[in-house]
């Protein structure tokens, strides 16, 4: 009786996956719960474990093989290690001192075209197969083996390096199914939307002095959960977008869907690339409850852990360019949204203050907007909002 090992139930968002890697091999053993194979998406990778003790007895589909949902790919042969050692076969005696003498590895003999090519192409001869008189290498060993080893470099999945004439040494590894997926949708994002940057800019300092003033009191308060920008980011978000629904809306096809609630996606850097987890009701979210949850999906995404289930979705981005240093930049629109709200460094500039030049921390806001469905005056009317209420927080708590 052997166990199937089946690929996870993909959602209707992500058609399919490739096997990334494989941790054990066939024959070995391996236990309840223990990581056998990673698949990966076009969103995340998934983690397959074992169903119980026993042998990997097959594996069915190999690195680089695409797989659908529930697609078997390996076979179990339960049982625990320890009996799979006692069944195997005894090793064989070792060989005696005439025997190994006679085993001993005779020096390979080498034609003069053969060892220039093997100099050449810097080979090792050892890893060539002589067919002459005596096993001599031939020249025509040394060409099936440059022939074989250039087939290798070209199947998918595997890396290649190479040596330029300069000297320069070059290596090409194949796109991450994530990397390609994030290329493919902003690519189309170019092409499928009328794409528009507007900007504004706005005083942080009524909101650092707020992180400063309360900053000890709200980490005690809500069991060490420090207060960032972020969650007043996505406050202010949240509220414009109720003030300007056609920001928060989708396309599809050619029917435009307003959502009557507010699923913020934060774009995170991680390890495989760019990743977008989503809050959901972000609305209906506290300051504490926001920063908690930012702060889960951060250390989600480094370690790998995101579900497929933490970045389906979202109905509006905000990209913050300004953790790594950006000052200004356009973000691409995250399709089928129709905007993107991308936060910056915040910089020492002088400011003109009724009548006065003050110093103060500014920071440049840009909102990518797709003009098919948002209007210019709707698009500035929505940053100028954001804009207020950072310049005047008590505004997120009175509504106005």
């Amino acid at each position: 009786m052997t166990i199937e090992i089946k690929a996870p139930t993909l959602p209707e968002s992500v058609p399919d996956g490739t096997i990334a890697t494989w941790y054990k091999k066939v024959g070995d053993a391996v236990s309840r719960d223990e990581l056998l194979v990673d698949i990966e998406t076009d969103k995340v990778v998934i983690e397959v474990v074992a169903p119980a003790d026993g042998v990997l007895k097959d594996i069915l589909k190999d690195v680089g093989e695409t797989i659908v949902s529930n697609q078997a790919i390996a076979n179990i042969q339960p049982g625990s290690a320890k009996q799979e050692k006692e069944s195997a076969p005894e090793s064989v005696p070792a060989m005696d001192a005439v025997e190994q003498k006679s085993a001993e590895v005779v020096e390979t003999i080498v034609s003069p075209a053969a060892k220039k090519l093997i100099e050449e192409n810097d080979l090792n001869t050892d890893q060539i197969s002589g067919s002459g008189k005596g096993g001599r290498v031939t020249k025509e060993d040394v060409l099936s083996t440059l022939e074989a080893t250039q087939q290798t470099a070209n199947v998918p999945g595997v890396s290649s390096s190479a040596t330029t004439p300069g000297g320069r040494i070059e290596e090409r590894v194949p796109m991450s199914r994530l990397r390609a997926k994030v290329a493919e949708r902003l690519l189309m994002a170019t092409q499928t939307t009328a794409m528009l940057t507007t900007f504004n800019e706005v005083n942080m300092k009524p909101v650092m002095d707020i992180r400063s003033r309360y900053k000890e009191e709200f980490e005690k308060a809500h069991d060490g959960v420090r207060l960032g920008f972020m969650s007043f980011f996505v406050r202010a978000c949240t509220e414009a977008l109720k003030r300007y629904p056609a920001v928060n809306a989708s396309i599809d096809g050619s029917e435009i869907v307003y959502h009557g609630y507010q699923d913020i996606g934060v774009a995170v850097s991680s390890p495989r690339g760019l990743v977008v987890p989503v809050l959901r009701n972000a609305d209906n979210m506290s300051l504490a409850q926001l920063e908690k949850e930012i702060r889960a999906y951060g250390v989600k995404a480094r370690d790998g852990k995101l579900s497929i289930d933490d970045l389906d979705g979202g109905t509006f981005t905000i990209s913050n360019g300004g953790v790594f240093g950006s000052l200004l930049s356009t973000p691409i629109l995250n399709p089928p949204q129709t905007a993107i709200l991308g936060m910056h460094k915040i910089q020492e500039r002088p400011m003109a203050v009724e009548g006065e030049v003050k110093v103060l921390p500014m920071m440049y806001l840009a909102l990518s907007y797709d003009h098919q469905m948002i209007d210019g005056k709707e698009a500035v009317q929505f940053l100028v909002t954001v804009k207020e209420l950072l310049e005047d927080p008590t505004r997120l708590l009175l509504e106005i």
